[in-house]
């Protein structure tokens, strides 16, 4: 029995091989969430965003958002951080979706970039992450340290992003 094969832009794309590399995206994220960055007590610069970012881009949203909440649910079995919540997890998942909305074959500029990361930025860091902390500590929903994280990180991952998705677009991938 032959598999099926979806074609994309007149190139066959493996299941096998999506499922491979998403593997990999995978792994990649649960290494870069273990490394950030700390600048003082307050900012943290991660990068375990970018693999996601690249799922989104080269399979699409539901590709990268299941990814995600795998590589989060894999990340906190191997190291827990506190108790699992799934508020959480949930963002993993949208972050995923966005990304997959804003990138998946779509040509990659600068304002496509800043205004994914804006929305995730927004939705995930400013909205519903203050919302888990409440419900889970009692902690106030709007917080000056976390605004100021947010408008300080936003260009560095904005720039990470478009670096590493402008240089991929341009690569012919025979993904």
């Amino acid at each position: 029995m032959q598999k099926q094969k979806e074609v994309v832009n007149g190139r066959t794309k493996s299941p096998t091989k999506m499922l491979t590399i998403t593997a990999a995206l995978v792994a990649i994220n649960l290494v870069l969430n273990q490394f950030t960055l700390a600048f003082g007590p307050l900012l943290e610069v991660g990068f375990a965003f970018l693999p996601i970012a690249v799922l989104g881009f080269l399979y699409g949203p539901v590709n990268a958002g299941i990814a995600s909440v795998v590589a989060d649910t894999i990340g906190f079995v191997l190291r827990p951080a506190g108790f699992f919540f799934p508020g959480f997890t949930f963002n993993a998942l949208l972050i995923g979706l966005l990304f997959g909305w804003f990138f998946y074959r779509k040509t990659i500029t600068l304002g496509r970039i800043a205004t994914a990361n804006l929305v995730v930025t927004i939705i995930i860091s400013l909205i519903l992450t203050p919302i888990w902390l409440n419900i889970m500590f009692g902690s106030p929903l709007f917080a000056g340290p976390r605004i100021v994280k947010a408008i300080v990180l936003y260009p560095v991952e904005v720039g990470l992003l478009y670096a590493l998705l402008k240089n991929l677009s341009r690569v012919d991938l025979k993904l």
